[in-house]
């Protein structure tokens, strides 16, 4: 995980997109009073959401904790 500030990504925003893209590093760009944007992959994001989707639904998420659980 790398922190940096909106003024430093911009200086070399390319290095930052290519550590997030082939090294799978979260960038977290801090903006001042307690705000900020996180930047992942592509493949990172949609791992996410196909999670947030699964466990969505109460019967596959109860079938998942119980697979686990064995």
């Amino acid at each position: 995980m790398v922190v940096t500030n909106i003024s430093d990504f911009r200086k070399d925003i390319k290095s930052y997109l290519d550590k997030v893209a082939g090294n799978f590093d979260t960038i977290i760009i801090n903006r001042g009073k307690d705000s900020g944007v996180v930047v992942i992959s592509l493949e990172q994001s949609n791992s996410l959401m196909a999670t947030n989707y699964e466990l969505s639904h109460v019967l596959t998420k109860n079938l998942l904790i119980r697979q686990l659980k064995n």
